[in-house]
């Protein structure tokens, strides 16, 4: 007999127990199920709901169940459909009937959204440690290298010289307003919804604040109805994690892309690439093109809720059982690529002379040739068709600027004069940018102190939210 079968004179179909079955999968949430039924089991005692012996011998068996879970001697049953279910039977096996009374003043509908909300609370400051990390890791690459030089690119095609430090600190200030929208989103995480029961509330005399201050969240659900079937949160999350996913993506396609012989900017550590089963030559970067892979899958189970979620009527409906293996599998996958990305990045090896060869050789002091000549009185639009012409005179002969003769230079325009070839050198060029956001090396060293700082300031803040 199930729990819920007083009504009904048929058992369940075996094929419909299968298919609405969600204990495969949200058995996952028994951490989060268990200790939302302490919470709960103590707020009936303190309510005078339940008697200090049945809140004891409740309380007794949940914590039995629970070391019983840990030390995998629980089996689920299909036949409890959830885990919800699975666990009020264990603890009335454990106890007798008066387990029963564990369901006293709410419903699967706010239990599942409570263990929900306490799941996706830890996942979210979990990630924002696991992007921290990645943060520090990125900073200390681009300490190592503010005076390593590479090009810019725009199009794929080398572009204007920056320092590497600066290019890495670009994916640093990606990470970091994820981090933000992480923090910003966790408010809405941190709702408690127990109480609203099934859709309209209890008639029991709960004490919701008890349950929400011994679950540590900062603020309750106001309307029953809007507790048991809000997804937002989720949806919320799940966009953040597809920007995250972008990100990652992003970089993992430069290392990619650098790690390449065409590109050979770095070389990508032994214990994150493989090798080919044919040529013995190969070293592939698997993990990047994994990470790189992987974002369609995460962007999708955000797209999927959202589809599930457009046409619903309030309140619960079946259809929301569909958030959860989402909301799991992007979890593990981002968890996953910031685990694997940070000592990636650790134990990348930069190739500088490279770097500053394909820097020297790429007209990437372009700009700053007609940025000079516009200090010398000649318009720009001018200024930038003589370097056009000059440049085109330097494909010719396969030059680059810096090989070009102070006659040469002077036969383009006369006000082009001997410091020049000062002007146009790599470390001249980049510290020229020295205005606002740009690659000059003393704006690099301060944004790096900085953003020691800011991660700083995230670690303290994944030490207060993990209390």
């Amino acid at each position: 007999m199930k729990l819920w079968g007083g009504r009904f004179t048929k058992p369940t179909n075996q094929l419909v127990e299968e298919y609405t079955a969600s204990i495969p999968f949200d058995q996952r949430l028994v951490e989060e199920d268990i200790r939302g039924s302490l919470a709960h089991v103590r707020m009936l005692g303190a309510s005078g709901i339940l008697t200090a012996s049945e809140v004891d011998t409740i309380t007794k068996g949940l914590e039995q169940i629970q070391k019983r879970v840990l030390a995998k001697e629980v089996e689920f049953s299909i036949a409890h459909e959830d885990i919800h279910m699975n666990i009020e039977k264990l603890l009335i096996d454990e106890v007798g009937p008066v387990g029963g009374k564990l369901h006293t003043g709410r419903s699967r509908n706010d239990q599942v959204a409570l263990d929900m909300h306490l799941f996706v609370r830890r996942s979210t400051v979990e990630l924002i440690q696991g992007l921290t990390e990645l943060r520090r890791a990125l900073v200390a690459k681009a300490e190592a290298h503010v005076d390593t030089i590479l090009p810019g690119y725009t199009h794929l095609q080398r572009a204007q010289p920056v320092r590497f430090g600066h290019h890495l600190l670009a994916y640093v200030e990606m990470f970091g307003r994820d981090v933000e929208r992480l923090q910003d989103s966790y408010k809405r995480v941190d709702t408690m919804p127990l109480g609203a029961g099934a859709i309209a509330g209890s008639t029991f005399p709960i004490q919701r604040e008890l349950v929400a201050d011994e679950l540590g969240f900062s603020r309750l659900y106001e309307n029953s109805m809007d507790a048991v079937s809000d997804r937002d949160y989720l949806v919320e999350f799940l966009s953040c994690a597809s920007l995250i996913m972008v990100h990652l993506s992003r970089l993992s396609e430069e290392l990619i892309l650098w790690s390449s012989e065409e590109f050979g900017y770095v070389e990508l550590d032994d214990a994150f690439c493989t090798g080919s089963s044919m040529m013995p030559q190969k070293k592939n970067p698997d993990v990047p093109e994994l990470i790189r892979g992987k974002v369609g899958r995460v962007i999708g189970h955000g797209v999927s809720l959202l589809t599930t979620l457009k046409a619903l009527p309030l309140t619960y409906n079946k259809d929301m059982q569909e958030d959860k293996e989402g909301i799991f599998d992007t979890v593990d996958t981002l968890a996953g690529a910031l685990a694997l990305t940070a000592p990636m990045v650790e134990g990348l090896k930069v190739k500088e002379e490279r770097m500053r060869e394909n820097a020297e050789g790429g007209f990437t002091n372009a700009t700053d040739l007609a940025e000079y000549l516009v200090t010398k009185g000649v318009p720009f639009r001018e200024a930038h068709a003589v370097v056009g012409k000059l440049v085109l005179h330097c494909l010719e002969a396969n030059q680059s600027l810096l090989d070009l003769t102070l006659a040469e230079y002077q036969a383009a325009h006369p006000a082009i004069e001997e410091d020049i070839f000062h002007r146009l050198s790599l470390e001249v060029v980049t510290d020229a940018r020295s205005a606002g956001c740009g690659t000059a090396r003393e704006r690099v060293v301060e944004v790096i102190q900085k953003k020691k700082e800011e991660i700083d300031e995230a670690f303290a803040w994944i030490g207060y939210a993990q209390t």
